[in-house]
């Protein structure tokens, strides 16, 4: 039996199309939480860390979003921007901000084209089934649109920590 995770299990992630460092970092254009379209391309010439999540306003996703919130000074003080993408619709993605009071976008991605060309949906063991969904993962892309960091399956609880710690931010 596996070892109890803070979200309620542990996804394994199974044959998914995989990013890595060196590649780049496919470019897309999602509506943010107040609908307005956030580019990848907007952050160029900046890094940028773009986390995958599986929805807004469940235990592990609060958990994750707000260890972000509360490390955003630091991450940007180190040059780091952060974005959040899920499959929820803006009007929940504006919920999840206001009630959380997150400061960085988080973007919709309904249809899961954008999580699907990231690697970051997909079969995952879970339960000890496997299911298809979003594989919580976390990207850091460089200032020229290349993935410097891939990272598939992290832990909502504890990652943010773990990635300053990886990033020394």
């Amino acid at each position: 039996m596996p070892s109890p995770d803070p979200v309620g299990y542990r996804a394994v992630v199974t044959d998914n199309h995989r990013l890595s460092p060196g590649d780049t970092a496919p470019d897309f254009t999602l509506p943010d939480a107040d609908g307005k379209d956030v580019s990848l391309s907007d952050y160029r010439g900046r890094k940028v860390i773009v986390y995958f999540y599986p929805a807004a306003s469940t235990p592990g996703c609060t958990k994750q979003a707000c260890d972000f919130r509360d490390n955003l000074a630091e991450l940007g003080g180190a040059g780091l921007d952060v974005i959040g993408i899920s499959p929820d619709k803006p009007a929940k993605l504006a919920k999840f901000r206001d009630a959380e009071g997150l400061n960085f976008p988080l973007l919709s991605d309904p249809e899961r084209d954008v999580l699907k060309e990231w690697g970051a949906f997909g079969e995952k063991m879970m339960y000890g089934k496997t299911v298809t969904g979003v594989i919580r993962s976390t990207f850091l892309v460089d200032e020229q649109g290349k993935i410097e960091l891939a990272q598939y399956n992290v832990r909502a609880t504890g990652h943010v920590a773990k990635l300053r710690r990886d990033l020394s931010v």
